[in-house]
């Protein structure tokens, strides 16, 4: 009886949040979940192993910057679950194209790698994805509770 009150908690609970804007900021490593001007909800992520400056070019390990969408839902995923960032958009093309590269995409905020979600007190104290934003599988649960396809994140230096 009272794991099933405390999952009514859990569920009442996150269902009151209406997140409405992811904010990454990649200098302090952290994601803020929003909202309107209340954070509801902030963690430590781990980011591409070159974390710095925005993404360019396929493989270059860089988190893109700039504001995307939360547009799909993978459940299916290397990582455990993941939610898609709109990235590359037309601003990301046009750039790389200018430079003679393929952007990269397939950009997530997901949970640990299959396999590996004990280790995340380890792994999330290093960038080490390869341009997604990672946090553990637990965090990832209520991630996907809280924000919803479609949701803006933005994403800065």
């Amino acid at each position: 009886m009272k794991s099933l009150f405390l999952i009514l908690i859990f569920f009442s609970t996150n269902a009151i949040a209406a997140v409405d804007l992811v904010k990454v900021d990649k200098s302090d490593r952290k994601m803020y979940l929003l909202d309107g001007s209340k954070v509801v909800r902030t963690y430590d992520i781990a980011l591409g192993a070159n974390p710095y400056g925005h993404k360019i070019r396929e493989g270059d390990e860089r988190t893109p910057e700039g504001v995307y969408i939360l547009d799909y839902l993978k459940l299916d995923s290397a990582f455990y679950k993941a939610m898609h960032v709109s990235y590359p958009n037309k601003k990301d093309i046009e750039n790389s194209n200018s430079l003679g590269v393929s952007p990269g995409g397939f950009i997530m905020v997901h949970g640990q790698k299959n396999g590996w979600g004990l280790l995340s007190f380890i792994a999330q104290r290093f960038n080490w994805t390869n341009g997604c934003i990672a946090l553990t599988n637990d965090q990832m649960d209520e991630f996907i509770a809280l924000v919803g396809i479609g949701t803006k994140i933005q994403i800065r230096r």
